[in-house]
């Protein structure tokens, strides 16, 4: 049994991720690409140092991206909206870090507690527009996804710019070194070698790696976490049982968008130190793929946003050496999600056919006892 289990549990994310490999294999050689050779050159630039660096990196911002997408899957509510509000809470987290001068840790506590409290706000206008109005949170996080960035854009080149910058680079005044987050640099050169081309390994992995750990014990071993779950598997059964369906929509809004507002800090306070018009975006909606290959789960969740991360860091290669469009791991990842969607879905209908067939044979004996005694 337990090893059917772990079986039907592994098969769904490598059989979704051979099929991915081999359907853009098909699109290589469209292309007039071989598909081995641009597949082997990906591997060899993927496992060197600076590119699993690199990967770290994306990692961080995808995971956290993923947590926040995850809190609202694990209860149903769909929050579309991490990508507005990581955008707008790294913005106004960068501008607070560049105003004050503070020692480190309250310094750095400060620009996280900004972001959270922005990236939550904004999720909780979802939440409560859900519970009082009846709008769904798709809908609405999707207009406030508008309203977020609209708004970024306007303070950018308002109120928040750095009037000091001579450059066309419009961004927020720099934070100090005091808000600024260590690299872990020293602890890899430690274990392999001297990191070069400039790279740095983000210390915000360790906050990233954090909130997964917390993320798991909320649902697992918390009251709160126990009716999240079961108001998203049974929402009637829940309000039966005494739990606040309301209560537990906001709730939910507003720690997936507190999870939101890091997403950007690992870039603002390891690399950048600013938010500026070079800062990343897309990575909310990168998070949803994310959760969906990670079923909604703290380690599956670090495994997809590894993938992801790693493919992101090794895809410019393929421009550099050869003739391979590097818009081929944007297919692969969308193969991926795909395909993942459609293999889970198989093995669940596989498993739950597998539990129906072992009731029907642990009560088989009894019935027929039953059948066969005198009357």
């Amino acid at each position: 049994m337990t090893l059917r289990r772990i079986t039907l549990a592994l098969a769904a994310p490598v059989c979704a991720f051979v099929f991915s490999v081999v359907l853009s294999s098909f699109v290589l050689v469209a292309v007039g690409t071989n598909p081995i050779e641009a597949w082997l050159e990906m591997l060899s630039y993927g496992s060197r140092l600076e590119t699993l660096v690199q990967t770290g990196n994306r990692a961080t911002q995808l995971y956290l991206a993923g947590i926040a997408v995850a809190i609202g899957f694990r209860m149903n509510l769909f929050n579309i909206g991490v990508e507005g509000q990581y955008v707008l809470a790294a913005m106004l987290a960068a501008a607070a870090g560049g105003a004050v001068d503070l020692p480190p840790i309250l310094h750095v506590a400060l620009i996280m507690v900004v972001a959270m409290a922005v990236g939550s706000s904004f999720a909780g206008v979802a939440g409560y527009l859900k519970v009082s109005r009846g709008v769904h949170e798709v809908i609405s996080t999707i207009m406030l996804n508008a309203v977020a960035l609209g708004l970024t854009g306007f303070l950018l080149r308002s109120w928040l710019l750095d009037n000091s910058d001579t450059t066309l680079n419009m961004g927020t005044p720099e934070i100090p070194p005091s808000g600024r987050f260590p690299n872990l640099n020293g602890v890899v050169e430690g274990l392999s070698r001297e990191i070069t081309r400039g790279r740095e390994l983000w210390g915000f992995l360790l906050v990233a790696i954090l909130v997964g750990v917390l993320f798991h014990l909320f649902l697992s071993r918390t009251r709160a976490g126990y009716d999240l779950r079961i108001t998203g598997l049974n929402p009637f059964a829940a309000e039966a049982s005494g739990v606040h369906p309301s209560s537990t929509v906001v709730r939910a809004m507003l720690l997936s968008g507190a999870v939101a507002g890091l997403i950007g800090l690992p870039e603002i306070l390891g690399d950048a130190h600013k938010y500026d018009l070079n800062f990343t975006q897309g990575l909310g909606f990168a998070g949803i793929a994310v959760a969906l290959i990670g079923r909604n789960h703290a380690v599956g969740v670090g495994i997809a946003a590894i993938l992801f991360g790693w493919l992101d860091s090794a895809a410019p290669i393929l421009d550099v050496v050869g003739d391979t469009p590097r818009e081929i791991v944007s297919i692969l990842q969308g193969v991926v999600v795909l395909s993942a969607v459609v293999a889970f879905e198989v093995v669940s209908r596989i498993r739950r056919a597998a539990e129906a067939r072992d009731a029907a044979e642990a009560t088989h004996p009894t019935i027929a006892a039953t059948d066969g005694s005198p009357s």
